[in-house]
């Protein structure tokens, strides 16, 4: 049977991987973020990305690279790639909106949606399911909301004042913005020429009900790698799922 909302999909997808990595040193004194490994998967965090946009029905990439760009573009010149990459370089530094532009402006089909990711993110679930979560809320962003666990023990107390239980690292109760994104053709021409769009472009599609959150489904994998201790926590629980 024909999937009547295929045609609507993205098929090409940018990826940020210009920062500096600094909370990530050492692993990130000889590579950009996107370049270090988690211990026990065999792959970068680019190369898990790669795949699984390519399983999402992603044809082509475009990777905004910054510190440390030819370690990189090495790999992907050497690596068994899913989908067509191409790289850009900022000349100079555009933040996070202008990069997300200039990037942009370099996908195959401007006229057509597109994902995005933040180079740090390590996830599995439907890009598909996102995609028609879009559609149907004729939004021009939509953002993956994720609910991360707190690092610290929680307690639960009654309306006396006495704890009740002790909870280890639950779930936050607010959803965060989980660096995933699906974008229709003219989002790009809101985004500043530099800057942080986060504080300009999303807050405005948010005041005209324009910006969607799409909640990332119970028990699929969702971490941000930012810290050495995140890598360590990330190769536990993807050890765990057998990953």
């Amino acid at each position: 049977m024909t999937d009547p909302n295929a045609a609507s999909r993205p098929t090409q997808a940018v990826i940020l991987a210009g920062g500096q990595g600094s909370r990530l040193r050492p692993y990130t004194d000889d590579r950009p973020k996107p370049m270090v490994e988690i211990p026990g998967t065999g792959t970068p965090i680019i190369g898990h990305q790669l795949v699984w946009l390519a399983e999402e029905g992603v044809t082509d990439v475009v990777v905004s690279c910054g510190h440390l760009a030819e370690v990189l573009q090495d790999w992907l010149k050497t690596a068994d790639l899913p989908v067509r990459v191409q790289t850009v370089i900022e000349t100079e530094p555009l933040g996070r909106g202008g990069g997300l532009k200039y990037a942009a402006a370099h996908l195959p089909h401007p006229e057509r949606a597109w994902y995005a990711t933040n180079g740090d993110i390590w996830t599995r679930f439907s890009l598909r399911d996102m995609a028609d979560f879009h559609t149907e809320r004729d939004a021009l962003a939509t953002l993956a909301l994720a609910r991360p666990r707190i690092p610290w023990g929680a307690v639960q107390t009654d309306g006396f004042g006495h704890i009740t239980d002790f909870i280890e690292a639950p779930p936050s109760t607010f959803e965060i913005n989980a660096g995933v994104y699906v974008f229709s053709s003219g989002f790009a021409d809101l985004l500043p020429e530099r800057g942080d769009h986060e504080r300009t472009t999303f807050p405005t599609l948010a005041r005209e009900l324009r910006l969607a959150g799409f909640p990332i489904p119970q028990g699929s994998y969702w971490r941000a790698i930012d810290t050495a201790k995140d890598l360590t926590e990330a190769a536990k629980e993807l050890a765990a799922l057998g990953r």
